[in-house]
């Protein structure tokens, strides 16, 4: 029987947490063991989340002759364009000294989340020297569906408000120039349809009472939030703002996908390949993106308006292409066969 240590044993609410269950769960449900400890020698592979501080730990499973399958997100540099703090500096440059390491030295197999991140990397750091795939995150479509539509109505049956939902692990510090965006995309859209911008995710306390004292759109944060809320969440929504800049593969989307939610956001990253025409709409930035200059929020209104006053077309285009797309069995297939055959794409 196959067993496969997936490690580090990360733990949150979303990104590589998310993922780390979804594939663990998915990887069980085939019968194959999984396990988190690195130094278990009966393993039959290691896929490695991204990087660790325990290089030890890997040298000496290469040692064993374990294959260590490195899976890669995007690479840290809003730190290097703003300032985010020195702790966040810091550890952002250790972050991808580690990961690039890994890559060049121990990884023997890479998985990249998107093609966006595959180019990143072979970008910044070089071609790979070893086989290499792209697979997109994706979800149990089981566990993110869509439930008939909760709109937000009145007793007469009229629109009282679309929400507008926003999910990220962290918009605090430095990280917040997604949050300043959607709440300029709820002023601006408030003046034609009764908006309610809903936040989940870690916003730091001064940010929060600065936009509420500030703002005329109905803002609502809900602060972290466990995991197993997220699919009421969407399903509660009428449209997914991507707030991420330059995203590598966001959790976050896909799971909104499932759920039947259009996503909305600006065409940097891997937004695009995750989005098509008939599931939502990315939009041209209107800047230098890795300058973070200041984006096309007009562009932003203009296509959330065409999708809120389209939802029904847009819900069933966001769950067909999750569907056919971003179900948990293709990921977790696409990774085995990866992982047992000897291919470069």
């Amino acid at each position: 029987m196959t067993k496969i240590c997936i490690y580090p044993r990360v733990e949150s609410m979303g990104g590589v947490g998310s993922f780390r269950l979804k594939f663990a769960e998915g990887l069980m449900s085939r019968g194959i063991k999984v396990t988190h400890d690195l130094d278990d020698s009966h393993v039959d592979f290691i896929l490695l989340l991204a990087g660790t501080k325990n290089l030890l730990g890997l040298h000496r499973a290469r040692k064993r002759g374990t294959p260590i399958i490195q899976r890669l997100d995007g690479i840290n540099w809003v730190q290097r364009k703003r300032w985010t703090g020195f702790r966040y500096h810091l550890r952002a440059e250790y972050g991808n000294a580690n990961l690039a390491f890994i890559r060049r030295f121990l990884a023997d197999k890479i998985v990249y989340q998107s093609e966006f991140t595959h180019q990143w990397w072979e970008d910044w750091y070089g071609e790979t020297r070893v086989s290499y795939t792209v697979v997109h995150n994706a979800v149990d479509l089981n566990t993110y569906s869509p439930a008939p539509q909760k709109a937000l109505t009145t007793k007469d049956g009229s629109t009282n408000k679309y929400r507008l939902l926003l999910v990220e692990g962290s918009l605090a510090g430095g990280l917040d120039m997604g949050l300043r965006w959607a709440v300029k995309l709820a002023e601006n859209l408030t003046q034609y349809l009764p908006i309610e911008l809903l936040i989940v995710g870690r916003v730091d306390e001064s940010r929060k009472a600065q936009i509420l004292s500030k703002t005329k759109a109905n803002i609502k944060f809900l602060g972290v939030v466990p995991r197993s809320d997220i699919p009421e969440i969407d399903r509660s929504a009428h449209l997914y703002f991507s707030a991420e800049v330059n995203p590598p593969c966001p959790n976050a989307v896909i799971e909104a996908l499932a759920c039947g939610l259009p996503v909305l956001g600006f065409d940097t990253g891997s937004l695009s390949e995750l989005v098509p025409p008939t599931a939502g709409k990315t939009v041209p930035y209107g800047g230098d993106v890795w300058k973070l200059k200041e984006p096309n929020i007009s562009a932003l209104t203009e296509a959330a308006m065409e999708i809120l006053t389209n939802l029904p077309k847009y819900q069933n285009g966001a769950r067909q292409h999750a569907e056919k797309n971003l179900g948990l069995e293709l990921m977790v297939e696409k990774y085995l066969k990866f992982l047992t055959r000897d291919e470069h794409r």
